[in-house]
């Protein structure tokens, strides 16, 4: 669609839907209202980022390429630190509506400013492919929806809280393979098209190579350890601790702050370094510093050696999220800048909702089985007082909720209401030990593609406009 009207039209029209969705979040009087203004931000996420990647080929060359690629790759870092920072103070000082219309005055700011662009030609004889775009947005919705909702309706069995239950199965399983055959089957349908000579709606040529696939896959799994942090870090202050949203935003700017600078940075290596040694240094960055968090880390995430670990954490992450971009946009042809913008952003936010599902699952299923065994052995709480406690459906609360929890729906006693509390603490506290080694295998295991990125040194991405240029 952006080949076809012009990107900056596209760009201005996304800008326009994204504040049209803050307005909605602003004054929506229901629930619906506020549903409605998420899908609408949701498409206009989805829009811009090819947008975003045909605008820097056509507007900057050379080395302020390099530099803006870098500042894209860095964006979600940034307005990660934003959005904790600007929406904890303003969500526990005001409420959470002021917070869109902060969101609405920026992409009132970004469309004014839009008018700054090189303007570009669209071709209205681009052709649409529908049934691609059915296939892959039907493969999205259900990968999406199943991810989200592994905990909340069950991994395997469908819980209380599921919308329906196929022969006792969880829904989200379900829709998980069916997303995952919808891939298959935009897959067929691409590449017949392909050789039928027919225009298709992403051009697959831009992972054609093992070395362009090898970035894709990078890509996912860098995010994914991102979505898993990013969940974690809230769940644990917020949750866990029963602190604000303004807390929260604290302790995760030593992260998002590094990973923005990183990013920025790592541009100015690229000259002395090929992708390949780059890419295999950050996830070995990422593995260590997982490990290293896994033995230090605490119910309190203030302390000075997590937030070390955090931070070489966010120095791998950022160098890993610029480069792989980059890998992907400087290998493209000149026509397919907005083809590797929508595969980055197809891949960023699939793999951030598989990143924070999975994490969730796997961590409330660690504790879950480390507080039933931790309970059955306890010599302070005897049978008749577990059985009194629903050990199928463990989450993760605070002392204070989990106390008045005990106090309210069992017989224990103040001294067997202390013992379940420091059994809780210690299940929780293990569950986030294991749940960072599993991701620093999984980080370690990604070195593997890292290390069949490309060994040249990344070049300027091609315009795909040249005649705009002349």
């Amino acid at each position: 669609l952006g080949q076809r009207v012009g990107w900056v039209l596209m760009f201005r029209c996304v800008v326009a839907l994204f504040a049209g969705s803050a307005l909605l979040m602003i004054v929506g009087p229901t629930v619906g209202f506020v549903i409605g203004g998420q899908l609408l931000a949701g498409a206009s996420a989805a829009i811009i980022v090819p947008a975003l990647v045909a605008l820097i080929a056509e507007n900057y060359h050379g080395p302020q390429q390099a530099t803006a690629i870098g500042s894209l790759g860095s964006a979600r870092a940034i307005s990660g630190v934003s959005a904790f920072l600007i929406g904890g103070t303003l969500g526990t000082l005001i409420g959470w509506r002021p917070v869109f219309v902060v969101v609405l005055a920026i992409a009132a700011a970004v469309f004014l400013l839009s008018f700054r662009l090189r303007g570009d030609h669209g071709n209205p004889e681009v052709r649409i492919d529908l049934v691609g775009a059915v296939l892959i947005g039907v493969a999205i919705v259900a990968l999406t929806m199943g991810f989200n909702n592994l905990n909340g309706w069950g991994l395997v069995t469908a819980t209380d809280a599921a919308p329906f239950a196929i022969l006792g199965l969880s829904p989200a399983p379900v829709l998980v393979v069916l997303g995952i055959v919808f891939i298959q089957l935009f897959w067929v349908w691409t590449r017949a098209r392909t050789r039928a000579g027919r225009p298709t709606l992403v051009d697959l040529s831009i992972i054609g190579s093992g070395q362009e696939r090898a970035a894709v896959f990078a890509m996912f799994i860098i995010v994914g350890m991102e979505g898993f942090v990013n969940f974690t870090i809230p769940l644990y202050i917020q949750i866990v601790q029963g602190r604000t949203p303004f807390d929260t935003s604290i302790a995760m700017m030593p992260f998002n702050l590094t990973v923005f600078i990183t990013a920025t940075l790592v541009v100015r290596f690229y000259r002395r370094y090929p992708p390949r040694i780059i890419g295999v240094f950050g996830f070995c960055l990422t593995t260590v510093a997982l490990c290293w968090l896994a033995f230090v880390v605490t119910n309190n995430w203030e302390t000075l050696p997590t937030i070390l670990g955090l931070i070489v954490f966010g120095i791998g992450q950022g160098a890993l999220v610029t480069l792989v971009f980059n890998v992907l946009v400087t290998a493209a042809p000149v026509e397919l800048a907005g083809d590797v913008g929508s595969l980055r952003g197809t891949t960023q936010n699939l793999a951030s909702a598989v990143g924070t599902a999975v994490s969730g699952a796997l961590l409330v299923g660690m504790l879950g089985v480390s507080v039933g065994r931790a309970a059955v052995e306890h010599p302070e709480l005897p049978p008749e007082l577990v059985s009194q406690v629903d050990l199928d459906n463990v989450n993760f609360v605070s002392n204070d909720d989990l106390r008045e929890l005990l106090e309210s729906t069992t017989s224990a006693d103040p001294g067997q209401v202390d013992a379940a509390i420091a059994l809780n603490e210690q299940a929780r506290l293990r569950a986030l030990r294991l749940g960072l080694l599993i991701l620093a295998a999984v980080s370690a295991v990604a070195i593997v593609p890292a290390s069949r990125l490309p060994r040249y040194k990344p070049e300027e991405i091609p315009d795909p406009d040249p005649v705009a240029t002349s």
